[in-house]
């Protein structure tokens, strides 16, 4: 079953320039992983401190192995320090 992931990142003062940064540099690589389907960035058109990103994965098991890789580990331990909230990410499933 496909899963869909969304994960919101409001950066502190300051902090917007690295947040993007940090969202822009984890995109490419994920792109091209085995089971990544789609990921897409977004930057929020009223809030310029909030970012979020989506993806589609095939399965849950594919993110699980995703949410392991070097890539995914060095984006969350940058981001971290730079949001104004506990990570925010949701694993959901297409309502059909």
């Amino acid at each position: 079953m496909e899963l869909f992931i969304f994960g919101r990142f409001h950066a502190r003062p300051d902090n917007e320039r690295a947040v993007e940064n940090a969202v822009r540099d984890v995109v490419a690589p994920t792109r091209e992983e085995t089971g990544c389907l789609s990921i897409h960035a977004f930057r929020s058109m009223r809030d310029s401190h909030l970012f979020y990103i989506h993806s589609r994965w095939e399965s849950e098991a594919a993110f699980d192995i995703h949410a392991g890789l070097p890539h995914t580990l060095r984006f969350l331990e940058q981001v971290q320090p730079l949001i104004d909230h506990p990570l925010d990410v949701t694993r959901a499933n297409l309502l059909e």
